[in-house]
């Protein structure tokens, strides 16, 4: 960026830095990336931002470059699924942000110069994105800016170019992150609360009153001098599909599972599995490479309190914490072969104050007066420090360690654990592959042939409605994203071939129903409009024959007696909802705007129909003007925070990363 540059000049300082940072390649199959943005047409575009086409490969740049960032930040190389889903979704928010937020920004007058940029990164108006960086903190662990312009002058004798990509990284999250300080603040000055407005709100909160009543309720009973017609339905569908009855792309589908579970000739090869190495498991003075080899648990050297194992099974902790425990019996836990073996008991800290430094170095023992001690729990590679007493050393791993002290010693136990897990063999495997085909070959394909086969055969079809892209669970089955993204593909009516998933369960599914983007359909919303439209008209009429049934009764109590209801009251009612629970709204408008002491009415409500008489009013004075600013206030924050995602709405950002991923 031109802003590193000017950075180097406005500063004029030339600072030679070895640093030593651990770089991971991210390596991409070419011929993977060939092959999947060889089968993605225009219409599969990861998605659409403010009329900005987001490609696969776009998007796949930016998560290449956020992937690179997180593994120079971590030192360690991008695994796990939820670390992606992470940078993902950094990746697509850093795309929101550049096509529509700072567009939006920059529209409304909003501007970042370089000059500015200089002092956010490097001047006097310092961003946390800079002085909150570890990277960039001195001995003392405070910002230093001696060390940002060591890394700066650094940028260009690092050949991965990953510094420079980092550093480019951080600018532009500062710049980003200036424009939303800059756009936000539009709410906070503009917070202010007029006269009218204070008037109002103090009004409405501070402003009570006291109120009789009688309330006919609704009846149950169907009305068949009411019609609404199908033209009125139509009309407010129209009026309200925008509000009401917006709708993602989904499908309507049923699945049948088949899950692999073992056999009890599978259970009993692996009982007798564990017997047949058991006498070994007895005697062997090398339990590390005996589990390796014969067990599925894998030896542990922790050392474990009562309790702890718990997490194996609870038959394993009971037996390994019984007095004088040595080897177990074969233990079952449903489909579960342990035998256990306690190899150690002692007295054990559960964490130790600790000074380390590498064991190589020299004059170890006045680096380890100098080290800083600190507190560690048992860590897998290391649990013999937690054997260890005050003032002891010991070298670890190339570190030689010195224990200050520890925490109070309690008895633990050192065990081995034989495990043997009933897993199914191919034959178990091979007969649920022949159910599911079975099933398969008699749908051929085509969805009333997939009823008449699990009819047929004893199948239960699980219904799933309107299921989103990128499901990733169907019932107790996770890992079924390869089943969303066909469903998607697939036309209605359509049967699958076979989906094997985590080896564990095989699915065969069919589409029964379509859904795009866009609106619901009148014809899946109108009994509900119907029934909507035929609740107003009926408080209507309602309202009109209450009407003309106390024409002319000027008392509450004749009312109440006209229409066979009791006179109810209620005191302290402000026109403020969050005071004014458990009363119909309209009514409490009505009543709040009322004359006092003159029966009013009727008032249709939500849960029947009002007469009443405003018997009193108060004045409080709880809710002062500082409270109306203060709920301004919320108010502006709340707008605020809602910013983007109004920004998206009115757009219509479209975001379908759950066709790839």
């Amino acid at each position: 960026m031109a802003v590193l540059e000017t950075i180097r000049v406005k500063f004029g300082i030339v600072i030679t830095v070895l640093i030593a940072v651990a770089l991971l390649s991210f390596i991409i199959d070419p011929s993977t990336l060939q092959s999947v943005t060889a089968s993605m047409s225009s219409k599969y575009d990861v998605g659409e931002i403010n009329g900005k086409s987001i490609s696969y490969t776009d998007f796949q740049e930016e998560v290449d470059t956020y992937t690179t960032l997180t593994e120079l930040m971590t030192g360690s190389s991008v695994q796990n699924e939820q670390q992606q889903i992470s940078i993902r979704n950094t990746a697509w928010q850093s795309l929101v942000d550049k096509y529509l937020f700072i567009k939006n920004a920059k529209a409304a007058g909003l501007a970042v110069g370089d000059e500015e940029m200089i002092s956010i990164i490097s001047g006097d108006m310092e961003s946390p994105v800079i002085t909150n960086n570890p990277a960039f903190f001195g001995e003392n662990g405070q910002f230093s800016k001696d060390m940002l312009l060591q890394f700066i002058s650094s940028i260009d004798s690092d050949p991965s170019g990953r510094m420079k990509l980092y550093w480019d990284n951080l600018q532009n999250t500062a710049m980003t992150q200036q424009f939303y300080a800059k756009y936000m603040s539009l709410f906070t000055q503009s917070n202010i609360v007029n006269k009218l407005q204070l008037t109002d709100q103090l009004a409405g909160n501070n402003n009570t009153f006291n109120v009789d009543f009688v309330l006919v309720p609704f009846g149950y009973e169907k009305d068949s001098t009411i019609v609404v017609s199908d033209a009125e339905i139509k009309k407010y569908y129209e009026s309200h599909k925008k509000k009401l009855y917006k709708q993602q792309a989904g499908r309507d589908i049923e699945y049948v599972v088949f899950e692999v579970k073992p056999s009890s000739a599978d259970v009993l090869a692996a009982n007798e599995a564990l017997a047949k190495v058991y006498d070994e498991f007895r005697t062997t003075e090398n339990m590390k490479s005996f589990l390796l080899a014969n067990s599925d648990r894998k030896f542990d050297n922790g050392w474990y309190k009562a309790g702890e194992l718990n997490k194996i099974s609870k038959k394993v902790n009971d037996f390994a914490f019984e007095k004088n425990a040595s080897v177990s019996e074969v233990i079952t836990n449903g489909n579960t072969f342990y035998a256990v073996r306690v190899l150690a008991e002692a007295n054990v800290p559960d964490s130790v104050f600790v000074k380390y430094v590498p064991a190589a170095s020299e004059n170890v023992d006045s680096l380890l007066n100098a080290a800083e001690p600190m507190w560690i729990t048992q860590t897998p590679g290391f649990e013999d420090l937690m054997t260890l007493k005050a003032g002891a050393q010991k070298k670890i791993n190339g570190l030689m360690f010195e224990v200050v002290k520890t925490t109070k010693p309690v008895v633990k136990k050192k065990v081995a654990v034989l495990e043997k897990n009933a897993v199914a063999s191919k034959e178990t495997v091979n007969g649920y592959y022949s159910k599911a085909n079975t099933l398969v070959t008699m749908s051929a394909g085509k969805y009333e042939s997939f009823r008449a086969a699990c009819d047929s055969l004893g199948h239960y079809a699980h219904p799933v409605n309107k299921m989103a892209e990128g499901t990733n669970r169907l019932g107790a089955v996770e890992g079924t994203k390869e089943i969303a993204r066909w469903a998607f593909e697939a036309k209605k009516g359509d049967v699958s071939s076979i989906f094997t998933i985590n080896n564990n369960y095989f699915v065969v599914v069919a589409v029964t129903g379509i859904y795009e983007e866009g609106y619901t359909a009148l014809n899946e919303v109108s009994s509900a409009i119907r029934n909507i439209l035929y609740r107003e008209k009926y408080a209507e009429k309602k309202a009109a024959e209450i009407k003309a049934e106390i024409e002319g009764l000027a008392d509450l109590d004749a009312v109440a007696e006209k229409l066979g209801v009791n006179v109810s009251s209620k005191d302290g009612v402000a026109f403020s909802s969050f005071s004014s629970q458990g009363l119909d709204p309209k009514f409490i408008g009505a009543a709040y705007a009322s004359e006092d002491n003159v029966v009013c009415g009727p008032v249709a409500g939500n849960n029947g129909v009002y007469v009443y008489k405003v018997t009193g009013r108060d004045t409080q004075d709880f809710y002062t003007e500082e409270s109306a600013k203060q709920h301004s206030a919320q108010r502006a924050q709340y707008s605020s925070q809602m910013v983007v995602p109004v920004m998206m709405d009115d757009v219509d950002v479209k975001d379908n990363r759950a066709r790839f991923y």
